[in-house]
């Protein structure tokens, strides 16, 4: 007979890792479109706890090459940016594609490019030379023309925000043809030419909206600019530089629209705009409109970063405005089809900004170990019967009290471990403190790079431990358990190879739980397939 350590059956049930991770633990690699997928839904061209913005840069080239399906770059340009809200990386697919499919770029162009910060950012990637070429081609410049010219005033003005490249950069070199003395005269006003330059247009032909900027910043005092502010529907930013007071600041915050109120509270603080107590109930009014949240999409994460970075001194009512506005998001969260398991990896490298950083400076205050935790206490109000288990090298036992809001919750949730990462660890704990509960599976929320423990026959201590909780599950009477891994940052690989009960998906966006209550409902919804749905 064969070798029977080599040839048994149950060596087939744990398969052999085929990479290393960033940590240097054993790891299993991702197909090149999954690992592409991972990275256009988590990365940022920043640096984070494993990898810095250059090595990002490098692996996403590597991965391109290696992807040799146009319509799968576009499909996920689109999900980057429609679905995972990314910003720079579904740019850099936009600027791949306009080198090699010059007709699906133009497909999918103001589905990616949907504000002026994306149009800068695809600009400035285009020009830097690393995405094949160092300049606008034709096509390009007729994608560039058509947008700017077919955008609103008030898009365009938002784009002018910002600069290094600035919107006047991207016009001189796009060279629209404006549509009428209207575009022509925004044009000309947008790139600070001299007026007889935009002739035949004339200073009347501007926009509305733009004489009314004018009158605004030209305003000579408080009153008179606080009035005009009251009326005029621009981008709050455009407006702040030239405040000359409260007042002025006060008309501003009834002016912004329920994320800027959200992202900018302290700001307004600053300011003195919430020694109004009118406005104070007025704000925290707006923060919990429930139609506004639904509308816009809002998810807890975001309610959780204005919370993590609002004052001390912002008023108490505000504070609870943000903890109520969190609950009401949790209805975006779908209830899953039955209690799970929920790993909350609490290790130190999870303490990394999930934006990343630059310059040794950190883009956000939102952590990994907070984004993760969120994940946790959003799945946990939907399911109550889960269990929540933070580890590090060890499982910490969590008193979950049913009166927390989601933001205390998964505040406190992120307080556990700090230490080593063993992303076994709360499924081998399931499988003896609860051997003797059904669950549905088990979601892990992670940045993958566990490096302490292995498995049996060459796999990862997650491979093996999961074998062991389904065949218990399945004793209890759960047909079809199943492990997903959320993974939130761009390092490309898993602690779970990717088969019919396993689903790796990346991303911390609510549309993350759409591909997961799929995926526990035996739907065959996975994340490249649920990338290559787009239509594009």
């Amino acid at each position: 007979m064969a070798n029977k350590s080599l040839f048994s059956n149950r060596q087939n049930q744990f398969p052999r890792a085929d990479a290393r991770n960033a940590a240097g633990g054993r790891a299993y690699k991702y197909e090149p479109k999954h690992a592409l997928a991972q990275l256009a839904a988590t990365g940022t061209f920043n640096g984070v706890f494993y990898a810095n913005a250059q090595t990002q840069l490098d692996e996403l080239r590597t991965l391109i090459n290696q992807v040799d399906d146009n319509r799968f770059l576009a499909q996920l340009a689109v999900y980057a940016r429609e679905r995972a809200c990314m910003k720079d990386m579904p740019a850099a697919l936009l600027a791949t594609l306009s080198t090699r499919d010059t007709e699906l770029m133009h497909r999918v162009f103001d589905r990616v490019v949907d504000n002026g910060r994306v149009l800068r950012t695809l600009f400035q990637m285009i020009r830097s030379g690393q995405f094949g070429r160092t300049g606008l081609s034709s096509s390009l410049q007729r994608a560039f023309q058509r947008w700017l010219n077919e955008a609103s005033v008030g898009r365009l003005l938002s784009a002018s925000i910002g600069h290094d490249p600035s919107l006047r950069d991207v016009l001189r070199l796009a060279r629209p043809t404006p549509v009428d003395n209207a575009r022509r005269a925004l044009f000309g006003w947008l790139t600070d030419k001299e007026l007889a330059k935009w002739a035949p247009a004339t200073e009347a032909d501007l926009p509305a909206q733009v004489q009314a900027l004018m009158a605004y910043r030209g305003a000579e005092t408080e009153q008179e600019q606080a009035a005009i502010a009251e009326s005029l529907s621009v981008r709050w930013d455009l407006l702040a530089d030239a405040a000359k007071g409260p007042l002025v600041w006060r008309a501003i915050a009834r002016q912004m629209g329920p994320q800027a109120l959200r992202m900018n509270l302290n700001t307004l603080l600053r300011h003195d705009v919430f020694k109004d107590y009118a406005l104070i109930d007025e704000v925290a009014n707006r923060l919990v409109d429930k139609e506004a949240i639904r509308r816009s999409r809002q998810f807890p994460y975001q309610f959780l970063a204005a919370y993590l970075n609002a004052s001390d001194q912002i008023p108490h009512k505000i504070t609870k405005a943000l903890h109520e506005a969190a609950e009401i998001t949790c209805g975006n969260v779908p209830e899953l089809s039955g209690p799970v398991v929920i790993g909350l990896d609490t290790s130190g490298s999870m303490a990394s900004s999930v934006t990343g950083w630059q310059h040794r400076s950190s883009y956000s205050k939102m952590r990994c170990v907070d984004v993760a935790a969120l994940f946790a206490a959003a799945i946990l109000r939907r399911n109550p019967d889960s269990v929540v288990i933070p580890f590090d090298t060890r499982a910490y036992n969590v008193r979950i009290d049913p009166a927390d809001s989601i933001l205390s919750l998964s505040e406190r949730l992120a307080k556990y471990g700090g230490g080593g990462t063993d992303c076994s660890i709360p499924l081998r704990e399931a499988n003896v403190r609860l051997g003797q509960r059904a669950f549905a599976g088990c979601v892990l929320v992670s940045d993958n790079e566990s490096w302490i423990g292995t498995g049996r026959h060459g796999s990862t201590g997650v491979m093996t431990a999961w074998q062991t909780f389904a065949q218990n599950q399945r004793r209890l009477g759960v047909a079809d358990p199943k492990l997903v891994c959320i993974d939130i940052q761009p390092y490309g690989s898993s602690q779970a190879t990717e088969r019919d009960d396993i689903l790796n998906i990346g991303g911390f966006s609510d549309a993350v739980f759409n591909v997961v209550t799929s995926f526990l409902s035996n739907s065959a919804s996975r994340f490249v397939a649920e990338v290559e749905s787009i239509e594009v």
